[in-house]
């Protein structure tokens, strides 16, 4: 009888944090926000919902670090966006961000994460099309949910007008960023 083919292990991951001690996962849990709260600077103003890099950070987070590091990750953002701290799109901060237009947005986003990260850990994102796939899937993700939660503020139909249509063109660039980043990472040896 034929042997079943090996799943990959976290190690398909161009950081391989799986044997890591747990102040090397902190440290980069603690930078992970940091280039999510980086991300949400970088923004296009529009109403109801911002045009940020945050997307493209939670993507590569998970394609990175793995489902269980991103899943971290994204919630320690998303907590320190929780207490104020502006961390979020134009710097802001609150728990309003999460009652309001962008809420199933910013709810989506550590799913995301962690489905990238789980495929990454499948070895999905090792070629370029798979990877580009995995992306969109995990934008796929954002949108569902983000535009499912405007849907309830402003109707379905100015939900995708408002909160899909104008960041289609933005969703393939930015899954062709995280493919393009996440070739030029060099995969390290294992963290320590």
């Amino acid at each position: 009888m034929p042997e079943a083919p090996a799943v990959p292990t976290p190690a398909a991951l161009p950081l391989r944090l799986e044997g890591a001690r747990l102040a090397t996962k902190t440290l980069v849990v603690a930078l992970g926000t940091l280039v999510l709260a980086a991300s949400s600077w970088i923004e296009v103003p529009m109403v109801p919902v911002p045009m940020t890099m945050q997307t493209y950070a939670v993507l590569l987070v998970g394609a990175l670090c793995g489902w269980r590091l991103a899943l971290a990750t994204v919630l320690a953002w998303l907590g320190e966006a929780m207490v104020g701290l502006p961390v979020l799109a134009g710097g802001a901060g609150g728990l309003a961000h999460f009652a309001g237009p962008t809420g199933g947005y910013l709810v989506s986003f550590p799913l995301a994460a962690a489905l990238v990260g789980l495929l990454a850990e499948r070895g999905w994102t090792k070629r370029v099309l798979p990877a580009f796939a995995v992306m969109l899937a995990g934008h796929g993700v954002i949108f569902a949910l983000g535009v499912s939660w405007l849907a309830t503020r402003i109707g379905l139909a100015q939900a995708i007008a408002f909160g899909l249509t104008p960041f289609l063109l933005g969703t393939v660039l930015k899954s062709a960023l995280a493919v393009a980043t996440l070739r030029v990472v060099p995969h390290g040896r294992r963290a320590r």
